[in-house]
């Protein structure tokens, strides 16, 4: 069985994951075991008796698929599920980060870049971003370059939603866009390929004093991502300081999260894994961090939309005494999923373990509480960030040898049972 962790939220409402192990189950479905038989007997009874005298027209198969999910609904678990084979499918490419494309990011924009609907020579669509090692990479695709039509159909009266689909497509396969590049049209062919969603960003901050870093989610990239670009920081531009930004980072693989919480420290452990029956387990630094070196002072910006492996990351970081947490209190979710296909029957996904902070403590529903609380206010405008702004002055003042005020601990509450109303 292939097995895989993850820890996160997917948005849309739909599923909020927290540590995951991936898997198939092998063979036929196993029979009832005699011990089961009399559990088991007033279901066989109802499911033959619907298949034999119910008048109207029965799908075998969603009979099937209605008493698994029914299994699952009894949990009161919002994060155990039943999933259908398209469910399944998507879940697993969202965590992933994977889709076939070229690799732009783009947006329709009106002269003062602003959004817009349907494009036009006043709402343009316009690439806002170019995938790191991506085919529209090598084919030479800049930020700011405006798609006027794909494959020669043009791109005027649709929406963003309408041509991305036509970019998208079939790894090998070649889409010609049509780009404005200042006074030039040029008509640029790209191979599409497997792309990797880019959930790492860095740049420099106080004139080059610290490095930042977003993480947007826990992807099968991010860490390796996150290596190379905190290397560069450290190695290239020699900061002083480190920001690290898990706001709003709905979480991603377990093995992604205790990977980029070892670039930062070495203590152990970085937390605990508890499954049903057994003991906590202690999960251990990963030797080779790149910026485990605690001259380098760093701070984690959280808020409740820091879940799940972005939490395991502050967790571990402030519980080992390397970050402070500045920001609001994060979302709280301290349980791991496992994944596993159904054949033919779509899959799931089920709690099977708690993850645990350094010291053993379950945020399951209550969150980590940040060493500094700062709030944005209401209807703050994107050019201001008053919590990046905390996190820069904080650091600074660090280096400068002066003191931190930090918030008192909040009063410990107990953490919520799974059962029968769990935290959503």
């Amino acid at each position: 069985m292939l097995a895989l962790l993850v820890v996160f939220i997917l948005g849309g409402g739909a599923l909020f994951v927290s540590g995951f192990t991936l898997g198939r189950l092998a063979g036929a479905t196993p029979g009832t075991t005699d011990a089961n038989q009399d559990l088991f007997r007033p279901f066989w009874d109802a499911y033959s008796d619907v298949s034999s005298n119910y008048v109207g027209k029965i799908d075998p198969h969603l009979l099937v698929e209605g008493a698994i999910k029914g299994i699952f609904d009894t949990l009161n678990d919002p994060f155990s599920q039943y999933l259908t084979e398209e469910e399944y499918r998507a879940s697993l490419g969202g965590i992933s980060g994977e889709f076939e494309g070229v690799g732009l990011e783009m947006a329709t924009q009106d002269a003062a870049g602003q959004g817009c609907a349907a494009i036009s020579e006043t709402c343009r669509l316009t690439v806002t971003h170019v995938v790191r090692r991506s085919p529209a990479a090598g084919a030479g695709f800049l930020e700011g370059d405006v798609v006027k039509a794909v494959d020669g159909a043009s791109t005027a009266g649709k929406t963003l939603a309408d041509v991305v689909p036509t970019i998208r497509g079939p790894k090998g396969t070649v889409v010609t866009l049509t780009v404005v590049r200042g006074t030039q049209t040029l008509d640029v062919p790209v191979t599409r390929d497997v792309i990797q969603r880019e959930d790492v960003t860095s740049q420099l901050l106080a004139n080059g004093r610290i490095g930042y870093l977003k993480v947007s989610g826990f992807s099968s990239a991010s860490a390796q991502d996150l290596h190379d670009l905190l290397t560069q920081l450290i190695q290239t531009n020699h900061v002083e300081g480190l920001i690290l930004d898990l706001r709003d980072d709905p979480g991603g693989y377990v093995d992604a999260a205790q990977k980029i919480a070892s670039e930062f420290t070495g203590s152990d452990p970085l937390y605990w894994e508890q499954t049903a029956t057994g003991a906590p387990q202690p999960q251990h630094p990963i030797p080779g961090g790149a910026a485990t070196d605690t001259a380098v002072p760093m701070v984690v910006l959280v808020n409740g939309g820091t879940a799940s492996a972005s939490e395991i990351v502050s967790a571990a970081l402030q519980g080992n005494g390397r970050a402070l947490l500045i920001g609001s209190k994060t979302y709280g979710k301290g349980t791991i999923q496992e994944f596993k296909e159904l054949p033919g029957a779509g899959g799931y996904r089920l709690s099977v373990r708690k993850w645990l902070t350094p010291d053993q403590t379950w945020i399951h529903g209550v969150g980590l509480f940040p060493n500094i609380n700062i709030a944005p206010p209401d209807g703050e405008q994107p050019s201001n960030d008053v919590v990046l702004e905390k996190g820069i002055q904080t650091l600074l003042d660090e280096l400068a040898g002066k003191p931190i005020q930090t918030d008192p601990p909040p009063t410990p509450s107990p953490a919520p049972t799974l059962s029968p109303t769990p935290s959503a």
